[in-house]
């Protein structure tokens, strides 16, 4: 698995090279090719949920949501059919680069930042902010409750409109914790996990899954921070963005967009208020004002480049190198430890225990970190034990590692000869005296090289972490790369924090490992 998540990250980075490279500011018009082709492919990602795309509940291996009959919908009206593409939601713009899909239409709301990189359609939806609260939790009946009594925890989206509004009008009064799913979200807060105390959620969110899925929830307040969904294409792509434009238009003016709203829900005195407005002639532009004079939430975003989003944010990223390095040390050492008892567990003990030992093994290589990460932080809070993002993090690193270096460990004691043991036994030593003071210490001297690899291994799958809440160095990237537009700048500055931090354990490995072969030709 560590070696998947290595190839990974290289493939990743690989990729943002090529396209820093390769990627012209503005691409072909590609409208004839899609006619040619007759599909339109739309990029989404399922693990959002409902309402946008979601497993249909009656048949699994359907797709149902107000989005998925959207693209069905505009994807007729353009003389198309419409083809759903998952990918990961904070990477489908660059999904969208690559040429993999051609539009992205999941909630995407619009800012300054998307539209300077891709074209933007006329907003197809208008969504407010809604804080949300424990029903048990009186402190907080309304938004400037927030502002009152210890500091509050407040759960959001990851570069999302909810966050930008908090940051803007919160700022200093709230901590804010950074989640990846809207429902664990919800989850941690109806379950006080790690000390939060509420979320801002979109609107089409709430009206989902408050009722259905979240009973010790709460609105709080009235909706503010409205915004707008738009759907994303290609820079260059001008005849494309047009038709969807005009699609979303007809949609709106025949009632077929609404129809499909309200089978969901959506439909609202928004959605009514741009639909008389559209029928008046006009076709609702991000950033013009709503009958009520409200902005959208997004206008903190702005696009930043060069040196200035270096000098800007680039100490953000510095900063959580820093919860990356702590991380590694902390959570290496204990999975070196836990290693070491399970393979002497292993090796030594009866054999019903060196069956334990080996089950151990054989689940947690078998199983992915970043399942392990979310039984220790969402699932155990259903049993009632809560333990903090942070902790949540170490243990899960600690754990998926330990697997490993317990057959690092068993290969080393393995390669110390057998007579050593026996020596020792027949001079009077017990069988743990003989392992603490002359086999352990002589197979911690040969494992050293590989455990150095693998603490190399464990600084880049710290970034897993990010699913759990913990911002490290990668999840502050995509964060401040979505936000600025500053892919390639705050890329390449990763990228050497990363090789700042592994590059002097490379260098102290490859020292250990000529050492080592040294001492063994003497």
């Amino acid at each position: 698995m560590r070696r998947v998540a290595q190839a990974v990250n290289r493939s990743w980075w690989l990729a943002v090279l090529v396209l820093a490279v390769a990627c012209p500011k503005g691409h072909a018009d590609q409208w004839d090719e899609l006619q040619q082709r007759g599909v339109l492919r739309w990029g989404g990602d399922e693990e959002g949920g409902g309402p946008y795309v979601y497993p249909d509940p009656s048949d699994p291996s359907r797709r149902v949501g107000f989005e998925v009959e959207l693209a069905d919908l505009l994807a007729r009206r353009l003389g198309l059919r419409a083809e759903f593409c998952q990918g990961q939601w904070d990477r489908l713009p660059d999904l969208l680069q690559r040429g993999d899909i051609d539009i992205v239409l999941n909630g995407y709301e619009w800012t300054p930042v998307w539209a300077e990189r891709f074209g933007t359609t006329i907003p197809y939806y208008i969504y407010d902010l809604q804080l949300l609260a424990r029903r048990s939790d009186s402190s907080i009946e309304s938004w400037e409750d927030l502002r009152r009594g210890p500091r509050k925890r407040v759960a959001v989206l990851g570069g999302s409109a909810a966050q930008a509004y908090m940051e803007k009008h919160f700022a200093g009064d709230v901590e804010l914790v950074l989640y990846e799913g809207v429902t664990d979200a919800m989850r941690a807060v109806e379950l006080g996990t790690d000390g939060l105390d509420a979320t801002v959620q979109d609107g089409p969110i709430v009206t989902f899954y408050l009722e259905r899925g979240f009973p010790g929830l709460k609105r709080v307040g009235q909706p503010v921070g409205r915004g707008f969904y738009t759907i994303l294409v290609r820079k260059g792509e001008r005849r494309l963005l047009e038709r969807l434009n005009q699609a979303i238009l007809d949609s709106l003016r025949d009632g077929s967009l609404r129809a499909i709203l309200e089978r969901y829900g959506l439909w609202d005195e928004n959605q009514q208020l741009r639909a008389l407005e559209c029928d008046a002639g006009g076709s609702f532009r991000p950033g013009s004002v709503s009958a009520d004079g409200a902005q959208q939430a997004t206008e903190t975003f702005t696009a930043v480049r060069g040196k200035r989003v270096l000098a800007e944010r680039g100490w953000l990223l510095v900063k959580a190198a820093g919860v990356t390095v702590v991380l590694s040390v902390l959570a290496m050492p204990l999975a070196i430890a836990m290693g070491l008892l399970v393979a002497v567990t292993r090796l030594f003990t009866p054999r019903w225990l060196s069956w334990l030992a080996v089950a151990y093994i054989e689940i947690v290589r078998g199983t992915p970190l970043v399942l392990q990460l979310y039984v220790i932080f969402f699932v155990l809070p259903e049993l009632g034990i809560h333990v903090s993002a942070f902790w949540a993090a170490i243990l899960g690193l600690a754990i998926n590692y330990s697997a490993y270096e317990a057959e690092i460990y068993r290969a080393g004691i393995q390669a110390i000869p057998a007579g050593q043991m026996e020596a020792a036994l027949s001079l009077g030593m017990s069988k743990w005296l003989a392992l603490r003071r002359i086999i352990i210490p002589q197979a911690t001297r040969i494992v050293i090289p590989p455990m150095t690899n693998d603490f190399i291994a464990l600084f880049k799958d710290t970034a897993v972490c990010s699913v759990i809440t913990v911002v490290e160095l990668s999840k502050e990237y995509y964060i401040h790369a979505r936000s600025t537009g500053a892919v390639v700048e705050l890329g390449i500055l990763t990228a050497l924090l990363y090789l700042a931090m592994s590059y002097p354990l490379a260098v102290l490995t490859r020292r250990m490992e000529k050492r080592m072969k040294g001492e063994r030709h003497v």
